[in-house]
């Protein structure tokens, strides 16, 4: 399919997508959003995806929401509700991308800000170039953040942690995002795309069924008591050992040899 805003491809069991609106460093419109749901929708149903990889054209992995749709108003003095523009967009992009049954992987190419850091926080690992920088920028526009950051940001780098880049929205670089905990890797530049390209492929070549369940019994356990978390994993477990992927990999165990998962 065609798109205005995305460029995507699928090989190697991988699914690419690219935010492609590089001159306005990939800014979150209304277009990008609804390419986004359509084709992260797809690639989740898609038996042929096994991995997502998701990043940016130019400069840009994503600088936020794209506020031009609603600068006529704001120019008038007026104070527009942005309730329905999250509940009919965000709202739906970012548990989309959290509850794939594919692991995500964001290659953080550039400038990333404000419900673009909430884009990069719902995939599951995230791989920063050093020209990486991240910001939360709500509140100098006298907003709260956004997009799921108030779930997604602390559970990735802590309360304090989540509220001091919230509160102060300084813009955070690459290696301090490493040492935070923001992103996974950070990697040069130039070989951004290969490596992230690298790790999805290594996903896409594992069980996928299991690596649907462990996200899915990490979220849930995030909620539940030890106990209950424990109870919970005993009956996910049965769901995994019934898979033909379990047994390929007890037996590729026992007669050492290397598995190959067909995620089924």
């Amino acid at each position: 399919m065609a798109y205005e805003q995305l460029i995507v491809d699928v090989a190697d069991g991988v699914g690419t997508i690219r935010l492609n609106n590089p001159s306005r460093l990939n800014a979150l419109s209304e277009v990008m959003t609804r390419e986004l749901l359509e084709v992260l929708d797809r690639f989740g149903r898609d038996r042929s995806v096994r991995a997502i990889l998701l990043t940016g054209e130019g400069r840009g992995f994503s600088s936020g929401a794209d506020l031009s749709a609603l600068q006529e108003p704001y120019l008038k003095g007026e104070r527009p509700k942005l309730s329905f523009f999250l509940q009919e967009g965000y709202n739906k992009l970012i548990p989309l991308i959290t509850v794939s049954p594919k692991p995500v992987v964001a290659a953080v190419n550039g400038v990333v800000a404000g419900a673009g850091v909430s884009v990069a926080l719902a995939c599951d690992l995230r791989i920063a170039s050093q020209e990486a920088s991240f910001s939360m920028a709500f509140v100098r526009i006298g907003l709260i953040p956004d997009a799921g950051s108030t779930y997604l940001l602390p559970r990735t780098v802590g309360m304090a942690r989540a509220l001091e880049l919230a509160l102060l929205s300084e813009k955070v670089d690459a290696a301090k995002a490493l040492e935070i905990g923001l992103v996974n890797r950070v990697v040069p530049t130039e070989s951004l795309l290969a490596e992230a390209s690298d790790l999805c492929r290594k996903l896409a070549a594992l069980p996928t069924t299991a690596i649907a369940l462990t996200k899915r019994i990490f979220e849930e356990s995030s909620r539940l008591s030890l106990a209950k978390a424990m109870d919970r994993e005993a009956q996910v477990q049965d769901v995994a050992a019934a898979t033909n992927d379990h047994l390929e990999g007890v037996l590729a165990f026992l007669e050492k040899r290397t598995p190959t998962f067909t995620g089924t």
